[in-house]
């Protein structure tokens, strides 16, 4: 039997010598990713393009199902833009359709969908945040809505028709939850579908996503072939963990670092992640040259300060999103901090109820969560009013202004009347 033209087309690139930069081209496509699928399909449309001169497609799905992104979205989008500088043309594609689905990839139940309002919402903050790390002027905007709405009951089936059930309980969070005998709703098969067919109607080169999104990266690659188009590559990125080092950053689970939260939070947050999770950070996070990490890595190990190498860390991050002055008056203020020095900007609070009971006092400035917590933070020493620790649980503070201090990073300043 005859090849087929992509494999001939593949045997073709392959008996050719790659050049430097196509090789260059890949290493910065393997840098920190997981997997690269089918890594050779990869390297004969990198070669192909600087061929032909046509950049490739690379494209990136994103469901607005929450206002905030953090540090973690952004190992994909760091990607995104690392491909972008290439030369090649990035696709943010904005799931306003699939987002009514609701993707129930790694969860052990029925995702809520949402509203087209909230959905609307959520994309426009998203693509302010976007913009923080790829150049949006440069990239192609997309909306799945644009081909998902016009296919209707009948194109649905006939996508539908294209996979079997067998294939989707392959998906293992399916499989767990069948095997759990934990519901399964019919439209939840969908989603795979969907996202698949949005490959197809961009005709895109290489899809981006997390390890858990690989499942749904392969589908894109079926339907594509199902519809006679070239498959596209998958490149999974791994999933980061939090300020905790072992569960992957979230929201719910407060280890997170968000990406539009004040610089002097970003820049004291990741200072205070660990010196072995730093490594990671830097791998998944900097743009750096990996010779120039390697050589930091070689430093620390050598003897100099492992925190000299975070702070860098920190300054790169903080000023990504913020600015080089802001991150430079954030590192000042983390060294006043440090110092036991009040910070350049904190909360102003007046309270009433003169002499007040310390506890009372630190829940009204909202720097404890409740009574039993501030007598706690007391008790370990852990307040200080005007910079002194404060020791007496029995405090009754009079009229006054104080500025008060619980832990490391939590200030106000109180002004207290009768």
């Amino acid at each position: 039997m005859a090849d087929s033209p992509l494999v001939a087309a593949a045997s073709a690139a392959a008996a050719r010598p790659i050049s430097d930069s196509v090789q260059q081209a890949l290493a910065i496509s393997l840098r920190g990713c997981e997997e690269l699928l089918p890594q050779a399909d990869w390297l004969r449309k990198l070669a192909r393009s600087e061929a032909s001169g046509k950049p490739l497609r690379i494209k990136f799905g994103l469901d607005p199902t929450a206002p905030d992104l953090h540090l973690g979205h952004t190992v994909v989008f760091n990607k995104m833009r690392q491909l972008q500088d290439l030369g090649h043309l990035v696709i943010p594609l904005i799931g306003d359709f699939t987002a009514m689905i609701g993707d129930p990839s790694g969860r052990n139940n029925t995702r809520p969908a949402l509203t087209r309002e909230q959905i609307s919402a959520n994309a426009q903050t998203y693509l302010e945040q976007i913009s923080l790390v790829i150049d949006i002027e440069k990239a192609e905007l997309r909306y799945n809505s644009e081909w998902s709405d016009p296919l209707g009951a009948r194109g649905m089936i006939e996508l539908a028709a294209r996979y079997t059930v067998a294939r989707m309980m392959e998906r293992d969070d399916f499989a767990k939850r069948y095997a759990g005998n934990a519901p399964i709703s019919v439209h939840e098969f969908l989603y795979p579908l969907m996202q698949g067919y949005d490959s197809v109607a961009l005709k895109s080169d290489l899809e981006l996503g997390g390890t858990d999104q690989k499942f749904n990266l392969l589908m894109g690659r079926h339907l594509q072939q199902e519809y006679g188009q070239e498959p596209q590559c998958i490149l999974t990125m791994p999933l980061l963990e939090g300020l905790d080092g072992v569960e992957k950053m979230s929201k719910s689970k407060h280890n997170w670092i968000g990406i539009t939260e004040p610089a002097n939070s970003m820049f004291a947050k990741l200072l205070s992640i660990s010196d072995v999770l730093m490594w990671r950070y830097f791998k998944l996070l900097s743009l750096r040259p990996l010779a120039e990490i390697a050589a930091l890595r070689a430093e620390v190990e050598g003897g100099r300060n492992p925190k000299d190498a975070k702070v860098a860390l920190a300054k790169e991050i903080t000023s990504r999103f913020h600015g080089v002055v802001a991150t430079e008056r954030a590192a000042d203020d983390f060294q006043r901090r440090a110092a036991g020095g009040v910070p350049d900007v904190i909360a102003e609070v007046a309270l009433g109820g003169a002499p007040l009971p310390i506890a009372k006092l630190l829940v009204g400035a909202n720097l404890v969560p409740s009574g039993s917590e501030g007598l706690r933070m007391v008790e370990q020493g852990g307040v200080r009013l005007d910079g002194t620790v404060i020791s007496d649980k029995a405090l009754k503070l009079p009229a006054g202004k104080y500025v008060v201090q619980v832990g490391k990073r939590k200030f106000a300043r109180v002004t207290l009347v009768a």
